[in-house]
């Protein structure tokens, strides 16, 4: 049974008193729909939701909620200076009060603390703890995962994958918006064009409707054209890109994998050690059984490593594992209990930390980027005119006289960034740099990275960004220890696991699999012969099902043409893709079981 359509806008036009953001804007949000909004830098996305909210009225057209409809949104910075204490914030307006207490527990936020004191990533969940308590019908989040670590951001992905209701996603996380959405909005040229699909197939889809669009351009000149498809969304130009990234981050690491099989372990340590022939000449910093604890808290023990130039470390882990402390001792800025750190002092070193409290509020960018006057900024040793170089990081030329205090977070982001970036270093130290930032900006970053030369230390819960930029991870595994893992961040986790399994595997006693006790393999039962048999017939009828909606879905104009047609394919292939899922699942749990009856 198709699910009904909870909120739809129809032709809606909204200006302020300029040019149109939007005009003739036209979707439809069906119950269970987890959709992504996605478009370029300034296109209106968060306008766009503040106009579902009743924030913003439409100048025209017409924006439909069902009846009762309960929306609920967590925006980007959530305000929690008015309330004494967190459960204030989250039970307001609020009868039940027991619920704002019971989803702040899950967020893992103490109720009685001041907000005053809260962290980033506390805020964000008392922000999302409070939208749950509301029990509504519609999510919509802007940049839910700004500040949270991957362990939280795995359980909100649990979280919203049961959420009943329909969801409205902007974030920055490809990977998240990946695991999470079911459907794609893509906010462009002031008008919304629907997927049927999740973002992960987003850029296969935009490429398609560029290629067609790409017909009536053929007469354009090449540069006019390049830079208008960056201005509509930069896809295809992106895949071309991430390709080239690929390439070159896979020789990085090919070259990292060759230099660390030299290492000489006879100096292992209970953390990590590496230690490389005579390369004194590339040697960043040593370690040698580095310590540190507050009170109980470990947050390294006897570490000895060596980083070398063109190492790019990704530090990864829970929020309060120590990221951030251990860049700090790296660094020199804390001092270690045991133990010594030596940093190449012909080094050069860039620092951009969590709080970027580097900019002066009264400032404008342009100050902000040329502190001792003038019209140019030296970037990597060349200088570069300040209006061509903030156009790099997708400012305008009127913002360069704006305050950098009426600047956005994400833009005083970019601000940091664009300053940080400009700096000739060797070694480039990025702590959450990824925070509040859009795509395309974290399209230039990536490329920016990949393009420097020297050494990259890396703090960022972004799986993404991690698998896009780095060749190694150091993860903590234990109180005070860490582990140095090859690759990105998907590498890691997958060496952690393998890690975890082999010495589980060690702890069983050796005699077991040869005990005359073993039972014998034993058959499956009658029930679970007859789920293999429906998992075995569903998964290749669904799948052509599958296959044979998303190419009816296809054509871009279903929605305008035939709009009840369009929203009963949409919901008939998300609850196919459901039952996919559940037949794989289904056939994975019993092929597992066979396995298990048959050892």
């Amino acid at each position: 049974m198709a699910q009904l359509p909870v909120l739809s806008m129809t032709d809606v036009r909204l200006s302020f008193g300029g040019a149109p953001l939007f005009e003739g804007v036209m979707f439809t949000l069906v119950k269970g729909e987890r959709a992504a909004l996605v478009g370029r830098n300034g296109a209106g996305k968060s306008t766009l939701m503040r106009v579902l909210t009743g924030q913003f009225g439409p100048d025209s057209g017409k924006l439909w909620l069902m009846p009762g409809l309960n929306i609920v949104a967590v925006e980007q910075e959530p305000d929690l200076s008015a309330f004494d204490t967190v459960l204030d914030y989250a039970a307001q307006d609020l009868d039940a009060v027991w619920m704002a207490e019971s989803e702040l527990g899950l967020f893992d936020v103490d109720p009685n603390a001041d907000p005053k004191t809260l962290s980033g990533g506390q805020t964000r969940r008392a922000a999302l703890a409070k939208a749950f308590a509301r029990d509504p019908d519609v999510l919509l989040l802007d940049e839910p995962t700004n500040h949270l670590d991957v362990p939280m951001i795995e359980s909100l992905e649990s979280r919203l994958k049961s959420f009943p209701g329909g969801v409205l996603l902007v974030s920055h996380d490809r990977r998240f918006m990946e695991n999470v959405t079911t459907n794609t909005l893509w906010l462009r040229d002031g008008k919304v064009m629907k997927s049927p699909r999740g973002y992960g197939y987003f850029d296969e889809w935009a490429a398609e409707i560029e290629a067609s669009e790409e017909k009536l351009l053929t007469k354009m000149k090449t540069q006019m054209k390049a830079e208008n498809r960056w201005l509509a969304r930069g896809v295809t130009g992106r895949r071309a890109r991430n390709m080239g990234r690929l390439r070159k981050l896979q020789g990085m690491r090919a070259e990292q994998a060759a230099l660390r099989t030299s290492v000489n372990t006879a100096h292992a340590t209970a953390g990590i050690s590496a230690q490389v022939g005579d390369n004194q000449s590339r040697k960043v910093l040593e370690t040698r059984g580095l310590s540190k604890s507050f009170g109980d808290l470990k947050i390294v023990e006897d570490l000895s490593m060596k980083i070398l130039r063109g190492d790019r470390i990704g530090f990864i882990g829970p929020n309060g594992a120590g990221k951030t402390t251990l860049i700090k001792l790296f660094l020199g800025q804390l001092a270690p209990d045991q133990g010594s750190v030596k940093l190449n002092s012909a080094l050069s070193v860039t620092y951009l930390d969590q709080t970027r409290d580097t900019l002066k509020p009264g400032d404008t960018l342009w100050e902000a980027l040329t502190p001792s006057g003038g019209d140019s900024i030296m970037v990597q040793g060349h200088p570069r005119h300040v209006a061509g170089y903030a156009k790099d990081f997708l400012f305008k030329p009127a913002q360069l006289r704006q305050p950098v205090a009426a600047l956005s977070g994400g833009e005083r982001n970019r601000l940091t960034l664009a300053i940080a970036l400009a700096k000739a270093a060797d070694v480039l130290v990025l702590d959450e740099p990824t925070n509040d930032l859009d795509m395309q900006t974290l399209e230039l970053l990536e490329d920016m990275l990949l393009g420097f030369e020297g050494t990259l230390l890396l703090v960022s819960h972004d799986r993404a960004f991690l698998d896009a930029t780095v060749t190694s991870c150091l993860v903590p595994v234990g109180k005070g220890q860490w582990l140095q893992t090859a690759g990105g961040w998907s590498d890691a986790r997958n060496q952690i696991a393998s890690r975890s399994t082999a010495s589980a595997a060690k702890k069983k006693p050796a005699a077991a699999a040869n005990s005359s006790e073993a039972k014998r393999p034993i058959k499956l039962t009658f029930k679970d012969q007859h789920r293999l048999k429906q998992a075995e017939t569903a998964i290749p009828r669904l799948t052509v099902e599958i296959e044979t909606l998303q190419q009816d879905l296809a054509d871009p104009e279903l929605f305008n043409r035939a709009p009840d047609k369009f929203n009963t394919l949409s919901a008939r292939l998300q609850s196919a893709q459901i039952e996919l899922d559940r037949a794989e699942s289904e056939w994975m749990e019993i092929e597992e079981l066979k396995e298990g009856l048959t050892r």
